[in-house]
């Protein structure tokens, strides 16, 4: 399970740098050798590793990434985001470059199993993980993405940019609250949380099964006591129907067997109602958000290919292709009446380090729901 994973996950930060040091090492020995002249073999024969191509700035790094990835010629992307969406952004990445890129789509929580497992088998098959921030996150603290020196970063908004530099957020995956508009009017909507307490809601609410990082920022936004007692309130006055994937949940709001739900991705439900269902989506407070992201892997067999991929969803073409799809970009030069929602982040470190209390606090609330 994801839990088991994501404690497993939680290492020293002094070993990050450890395959970083050692390449640096490598290469400056070559050319040290070759300075002293005892070296026979060309320092370009050595093989390409993710770092070597991760950390270069000078001006030819594009040519570069695309001379290179022309010649890997493949690219290899384990994701959790629907193919439906990522796919927009991986054929346009395609068609640009001439890349070929196979996908490998599950949950966030069976990229990151599949991740760990191949590299304790010594498998190197993947390139690029395309998935959840808190999976993310607990890849980096494994060892197995790699830093990288992107000159897009700098169009990022802060909560995007990772300290650590190991992966980083290209959109934004916002929870927001969704209706059946043909089942809530919209005067009727909740403007607080306490209202979810009121008679009217009975029987009519619905939450995913696994939202504990949604309800950390709940608490940082509200309050623990005052957050606390709402939700205890709701569940035991009206119930709170609880079901797994939020692409489900927000079709079982579209389809009225949900009429209200307290946490649905904002851009499925944006996805839905453009396209005629009835439903549409608000928030209560803040909108509680996280950033999702991509990831290079530290040993990927097509290194050039990978950070190629990594620039060019971070780059403003790939942006604007993902908030075509109605996310929310993390890039500045993008801008959507979607990231104009004011937003509580909840920093994945958190998600991981707390996450034993937010899911047990979760499972009190929620799971045994009349």
């Amino acid at each position: 399970m994801i839990a088991d994973q994501l404690r497993s996950s939680s290492i020293g930060n002094g070993r990050r740098s450890t395959n970083l040091r050692s390449a640096m090492a490598s290469t400056v020995l070559a050319f040290a050798l070759i300075a002293a002249g005892c070296g026979s073999t060309p320092v370009s024969s050595a093989p390409v590793t993710a770092a070597d191509i991760a950390l270069y700035e000078s001006p030819d790094r594009l040519q570069r990434l695309v001379e290179g990835a022309r010649r890997e010629a493949e690219l290899s992307i384990y994701t959790s985001t629907q193919a439906s969406d990522l796919g927009a952004v991986v054929e346009a990445y395609e068609k640009k470059y001439g890349i070929r890129a196979t996908i490998w789509r599950s949950s966030s929580e069976a990229v990151l199993n599949r991740v760990l497992q191949e590299a304790r088998a010594g498998r190197h098959t993947v390139d690029i993980v395309d998935t959840n921030g808190p999976e993310l996150e607990a890849l980096s603290r494994e060892q197995h993405l790699q830093r990288v020196k992107s000159p897009h970063h700098a169009d990022l908004i802060a909560p995007a940019i990772r300290p650590h530099g190991e992966w980083v957020g290209a959109r934004v995956n916002v929870f927001v609250q969704a209706y059946n508009t043909e089942l809530v009017n919209k005067e009727e909507l909740p403007k607080n949380w306490e209202d979810l307490a009121d008679a009217r809601w009975k029987g009519k609410l619905g939450i995913e099964q696994e939202d504990s990082d949604w309800l950390a920022g709940i608490y940082s936004e509200i309050g623990e006591e005052r957050a606390g007692k709402v939700f205890k309130q709701i569940t035991a006055f009206n119930g709170v129907s609880v079901r797994k994937g939020h692409t489900l949940l927000t079709q079982l709001v579209a389809s009225g067997e949900v009429p209200l739900a307290l946490t649905v991705y904002n851009y499925k439900a944006e996805q839905l109602r453009r396209q005629g269902a009835p439903i549409d989506w608000f928030t209560i407070g803040n909108a509680i958000a996280r950033p999702n992201g991509v990831g290079v892997i530290r040993r990927a067999p097509h290194p050039h290919a990978a950070v190629l991929f990594y620039d060019f969803e971070l780059s403003e073409e790939g942006q604007k292709l993902i908030a075509e799809r109605d996310f929310v970009p993390t890039s500045r030069k993008i801008d959507t009446p979607l990231n104009k929602v004011p937003m509580t982040f909840v920093d994945p470190r958190v998600t991981i380090d707390e996450y034993d209390k937010w899911k047990s606090l979760y499972a009190d609330l929620f799971s045994e729901a009349p």
